[in-house]
């Protein structure tokens, strides 16, 4: 049995040997979480996380350039930038008992923790890492407040899916002062569950207590749930990169090692064919660039070798390619984006990337519905209510758009669909609901200044057919 299955066991019948469990759970964890860590290093493009930038000769006077190309960073930022560049909308179902209040409660709670922002960075912590983690917390002020774990400073223990977990582990280094008065490393450890925080120090030999210096331990927290929350990338937890490292690498070392090739050329031996110079002679030519012939029938050339650039840059390209398809990323600097798209064909070329948007739209909204069902528990002592089921998360991408195609469309629209569906087709419309009540409102001011818009919509085809796109 292995460690995670042996402490869920433990749990599912009631052991609260929080402490022994802790140090099993994280020796278990150090190499998910060493793996995680170069994963987030490998994004920054540390050095100790980089292979081609560690790359040694044994030959110290071989040229060894060392050229890294960011292609993880545009992985994850590309993605980013597509799924989070336009904020999610939050919203409670208007019909739902209890939307007003509720709504009010999240706009507070959202504009408090500037969530818009912290959805970014919760998404690319969980495509780096392949899982993002948020802790909910009240803070000194007594408000509800959320931040970002460190994905591999957390651990989670479910039985059936990670969403639901059991228990949730926070730990990370801190410095003490010892008996000694002499300052010494440990590891403390947050052990949450549905009603406390256990705090937990390690000691010199590894084994955890309870930390002393913690006033109230275990701490109550206002939460009926845990307060912990999973983003995952997807299903298998994987990076969005983790399947093409490979072959960063290998474009990482084609392209230092053609770079290295190229100045290895300024070092390039010569040959005289038929005499022989003194070391005098040879000085004089390096200060001068000029040398002199010793004899008739001398010949003075340089040792070069040919480079096949054919072959390495279709390596080069075919590796680029195979980068960002296995990535499910796109090349925006493709000539296939050149000049003016329609939105079908922009998207079209974006299906690749959609396709693991949809994926990480779906997982995120599930962790979102989750962190408002731990939200409610400590909202219902305000009478604040509402079912988190009724909260709808809507995701706006972040491409360039067709003004005038969507205009064109929604109008033929009208009539045929309600008014919030309709509206709901316009990608720069963000709240369907908001938009629907200002239109009504600007419609009553005309009525009331007894000015009535009129609109032929094949009137306003033929005026705009020819006309650039926006």
């Amino acid at each position: 049995m292995g460690v995670m299955e042996q402490v869920r066991y433990r749990l599912t019948k009631g052991d609260t040997n929080y402490p022994e469990m802790v140090k099993l759970l994280i020796e278990d964890h150090k190499n998910t979480a060493l793996k995680l860590n170069i994963f987030y290093e490998s994004y920054k493009q540390s050095e100790a996380a980089t292979p081609i930038l560690k790359r040694t000769f044994t030959d110290e006077n071989k040229v060894n350039n060392k050229l890294a190309n960011d292609f993880i960073g545009e992985i994850v930022d590309m993605k980013v930038g597509y799924m989070f560049g336009n904020p999610i909308s939050y919203q409670i179902d208007k019909e739902a008992q209890g939307a007003e209040a509720a709504n009010e409660e999240i706009a507070m709670f959202n504009k408090r923790n500037a969530i818009d922002d912290l959805d970014a960075e919760t998404g690319k912590l969980a495509t780096i890492c392949g899982i993002g983690a948020r802790l909910l917390y009240i803070d000194t002020e007594g408000d509800e407040s959320v931040m970002n774990l460190w994905p591999w400073e957390v651990i989670f223990v479910y039985e059936n899916n990670i969403e639901e977990p059991l228990a949730a582990i926070r730990y990370y280094k801190v410095w003490r002062l010892s008996d000694n008065d002499e300052w010494v490393e440990y590891i403390r450890a947050e052990w949450y569950t549905n009603e406390a925080i256990h705090y937990l120090l390690s000691d010199d030999k590894g084994e955890y207590s309870y930390d002393p210096e913690e006033p109230v331990n275990p701490l109550p927290h206002v939460f009926d749930e845990i307060p912990v929350i999973a983003f995952i990338n997807n299903e298998e937890m994987q990076s969005d990169f983790e399947k093409v490292l490979s072959l960063i690498d290998g474009y990482d070392r084609t392209l230092s090692d053609v770079n290295s090739e190229i100045e290895q050329f300024r070092l390039a031996y010569m040959k005289l064919i038929g005499a022989s110079i003194d070391d005098d002679t040879l000085d004089a030519a390096l200060r001068t660039g000029v040398f002199q012939i010793p004899q008739e029938g001398c010949d003075l050339e340089f040792l070069t070798k040919e480079l096949n650039d054919v072959i390495v840059e279709n390596h080069l390209n075919r590796l680029e390619d195979n980068i960002l398809r296995f990535a499910k990323s796109t090349n925006f600097k493709d000539e296939s984006f050149a000049g003016q798209q329609s939105g079908v064909a922009i998207r079209y070329k974006l299906t690749p990337l959609e396709s693991k948007c949809v994926t990480m739209e779906r997982k995120f909204t599930t962790a979102l519905r989750r962190q408002f069902k731990v939200l409610v528990t400590a909202w219902q002592k305000r009478n604040v209510t509402f079912d988190p089921i009724d909260t709808k998360f809507t995701f706006t991408r972040n491409i360039p758009i067709n003004l005038l195609d969507e205009a064109k469309t929604t109008t033929k629209l009208k009539g045929m669909v309600s008014e919030e569906t309709r509206l709901g087709q316009l990608t720069f419309v963000e709240n369907v609901e908001e938009e629907i009540e200002r239109m009504k409102a600007d419609t009553e001011e005309m009525l009331d200044l007894g000015l009535v818009p009129t609109f032929n919509a094949d009137k306003e085809d033929e005026d705009t057919e020819g006309e650039g796109e926006k």
